[in-house]
């Protein structure tokens, strides 16, 4: 039975420490944790999750893009558990769009990031798979792998200038 699980908030030390390799994916906690991921990042109505916002330390995110108020144009794919990823190409080509977490809920902001990345992981079935993302799932993709490597997102802002309110972001969508 799968569980939610309490997001780690910006300011924890596990969200400033880099994330742990996997060992043994068919491990049933790993199985489990990657359960109780995919439910909470739908229940949160989020679009992605890494394990340390849960407060695990170790190299697994769930890419869970549908288009939801938070990000109207998000294409739709099912929850992939994406384990021990390397990111081993970026694109030079860097575009600036909104961001917002789960772990820092209260702000958004232009985040530049590589519009394309190929990557190499391995799924929850021990699977390697070797895939070319661009666009917003590659936005996700870098935002996720950055919790592996102990960043968030507002590491990465040219300027605080770039930084606004949840609030204020509604009011610019709903325009």
């Amino acid at each position: 039975m799968t569980k939610l699980l309490q997001i780690s908030q910006l300011g924890h030390e596990v969200l400033r420490k880099k994330a742990s390799f996997v060992e043994n994916i068919n491990n049933k906690e790993i199985q489990d944790l990657i359960d109780d991921m995919i439910n909470t990042v739908k229940d949160s109505n989020g679009v992605w999750i890494a394990a340390p916002q849960v407060y695990e330390s170790i190299r697994i995110f769930i890419v869970a893009s549908n288009p939801s108020q938070r990000y109207p144009d998000a294409p739709k794919m099912e929850p992939t558990a994406i384990i021990n990823p390397e990111i081993v190409y970026y694109s030079d080509e860097i575009l600036k769009d909104w961001e917002w977490c789960l772990s820092i809920p209260w702000v958004r902001a232009m985040v530049p990031r590589n519009k394309s990345i190929e990557v190499e992981y391995t799924d929850r079935d021990w699977n390697s798979q070797k895939c070319q993302f661009e666009g917003f799932i590659a936005r996700i993709f870098q935002h996720e792998y950055d919790h592996l490597e102990w960043l968030v997102f507002l590491d990465r802002l040219d300027s605080t200038k770039d930084i606004i309110t949840e609030k204020e972001y509604q009011k610019i969508i709903s325009k």
